[in-house]
């Protein structure tokens, strides 16, 4: 059984009331084994032992340096540790995790055999109700019907993950009869709910907390020792960081090449940080995820590099960045 997708890129407004996303450019790694959680708890900023009772966990995954290779969404799945992330930043993540791996009870591997979605809308929820015996919520952000794991995300809007094999998925979308949009769209709810998305191969850039990691309670200062932990825990102590994600939007008439974004200093422009993630509308507009200096503002004049006629606003973020 095969699907549509939808060929518009609309703005966010524009957007129906219900629909699906099919998240190609996304997936995960999967982790399983007698010590799938204390390798992991080992290997990632999150507290992986209050997975059991929290079923939802934002992480990030760092070298030695503390660099992030990938941040990712935490939950099980058929006795899984399921890892998911955009499909840029697996290979660098996994490669990295198998290194150590080879030293503990712990199979490491990419999931290949599943397919990821995603319902979002006012009636998400009641369309959800129509099709599975039991749907996650914000007290129960997971559940496990059949062979399908369903994913509740709280935020700005509602949002599901759906997950299973690509059979379940498509008879899926033809069962709830409404449009279905590519990885793009999700891309643009990442940015305007400050979910970082490391889509541009921008990996080992940058600390957790220059991704805004501590404000989505994604990183344990209390766990104790993981990779990087010594970096992490330098930046949030000694106040350090000095870089902030942010959410941009602006008009655009061409389309972005250098994922750079400058910023006016007298009669100069000089870089202000890099891209992340983008969404570039059908009418021109786009919405951007950028790393840019923390003391950033709304009277910082921002454009993207090789857009002399772009000019960017600050989007605000649904929490705040203070310290913990």
């Amino acid at each position: 059984m095969t699907f549509a997708l939808e060929s518009t890129k609309p703005s966010l407004k524009n957007l129906p009331n219900n629909y699906l996303i099919s998240l190609e450019d996304y997936s995960a790694i999967s982790l399983t084994g007698e010590e799938q959680s204390k390798y992991l708890q080992g290997q990632v900023t999150c507290d992986v032992n209050e997975l059991e009772q929290k079923k939802l966990l934002h992480g990030a995954h760092c070298n030695a340096k503390g660099k992030v290779f990938s941040c990712f969404r935490l939950f099980n799945r058929e006795q899984q540790h399921i890892l998911f992330q955009p499909k840029a930043t697996i290979e660098a993540s996994i490669n990295a995790l198998k290194k150590f791996g080879v030293f503990a009870k712990v199979e490491i591997a990419s999931t290949d055999n599943l397919a990821f979605s995603a319902i979002i809308g006012e009636q998400a929820g009641e369309k959800l109700k129509d099709k599975f015996t039991q749907i996650p919520d914000s007290l129960s952000p997971l559940v496990q019907v059949g062979t399908t794991t369903l994913v509740y995300l709280a935020g700005k809007l509602t949002r599901y993950l759906i997950i299973d094999v690509p059979e379940k998925i498509n008879a899926l979308y033809s069962a709830l009869e409404l449009p279905v949009y590519s990885s793009d769209i999700w891309n643009l709810l990442e940015i305007t709910e400050g979910v970082p998305s490391l889509t541009m191969l921008n990996d080992n850039e940058y600390v957790p907390q220059m991704l805004n990691m501590q404000a989505i309670h994604g990183i344990s200062f209390t766990k104790g020792c993981y990779l990087g932990q010594e970096t992490v825990a330098r930046m949030q102590y000694l106040g350090k960081n000095k870089k902030s994600l942010f959410a941009l939007t602006g008009k655009m008439t061409k389309e972005i090449i250098k994922p750079i974004i400058e910023k006016k200093l007298g009669d100069n422009w000089r870089k202000a940080g890099d891209i992340t993630t983008l969404y570039q509308t059908d009418d021109n507009y786009c919405y951007i995820q950028a790393v840019l200096t923390s003391d950033t503002d709304s009277t910082t004049q921002l454009r993207i590099k090789d857009h002399s006629d772009s000019s960017l606003s600050i989007i605000d973020l649904p929490y705040t960045l203070n310290e913990e």
